[in-house]
């Protein structure tokens, strides 16, 4: 059996068909394409054998529903904000170009500077916390402090 042959023809053959019912289900686009890929993933690292073709298209369109609740669950538990709400609850006019660069830096960076100086933990707290050393800290604090100094000075802050 040729795994890499057998998933390329069924991508051929499904994908349409799972994209419709990802995009039916999740109602987004962009999770519907990842909804898709991760079916044909699991495919991959599965290697199921099927006795004929309604088999395999019951066990893709199952897989992609599987995927597609699993994707709508962790919505629920995880929901997004968007930036605009986040700069609107906890910047004024003034601060809101400063916090938009804050978001933008890696999250290493973006927590330790967070903690540290927005809710005012002290260098031990945020290590605690981050589960790092304090060292591992203080260079996170340095190196965000470096990153947003050289953002803020292009655009001429």
């Amino acid at each position: 059996m040729d795994t890499v042959k057998d998933v390329r023809e069924a991508v051929e053959k499904y994908s349409d068909m799972l994209y419709r019912i990802c995009i039916v289900i999740l109602c987004n686009e962009q999770d519907a394409q990842d909804a898709v890929q991760d079916t044909f993933c699991r495919y991959l690292e599965k290697k199921p054998v099927f006795r004929e073709a309604e088999h395999e298209k019951a066990w893709l369109i199952r897989v992609a529903a599987n995927i597609c609740r699993d994707m709508q669950r962790f919505r629920l538990r995880h929901p997004k904000v968007s930036i605009d709400e986040v700069e609107n609850t906890l910047a004024g006019p003034e601060q809101r170009e400063t916090l938009r660069e804050l978001l933008e830096l890696p999250v290493k960076q973006k927590t330790a500077i967070y903690l540290h100086y927005v809710e005012g933990y002290s260098v031990k707290e945020t290590a605690d916390i981050m589960g790092i050393t304090e060292g591992a800290v203080k260079m996170r604090l340095r190196r965000g402090r470096e990153q947003m100094r050289s953002i803020l000075s292009k655009e001429g802050v």
